[in-house]
């Protein structure tokens, strides 16, 4: 799930043989990836996300990276 569904847009891919969410950044436009329907419980989703996409920050540099809000999801 994304932290800020507000910064995707997802639409519906059908030119796979399984339909396929296609996951883009908002503001970018950027394509980062796709949703399948066919991932493991509860969700049934799998996400196949683009590395090129992600950026790491490990847990204890949140704070300083200006991720601080999300903290509170690592245990």
């Amino acid at each position: 799930m994304p932290l800020e569904p507000a910064n995707i847009k997802e639409t519906k891919d059908g030119r796979l043989l399984l339909t396929r969410t296609e996951v883009r950044s908002l503001q970018g436009d950027s394509h980062l990836g796709h949703v399948f329907p066919d991932g493991p419980k509860p969700t049934g989703q799998r996400y196949c996300m683009n590395s090129a996409a992600l950026r790491f920050i490990p847990k204890e540099n949140l704070d300083k990276e200006g991720y601080g809000q999300y903290r509170k999801l690592f245990p």
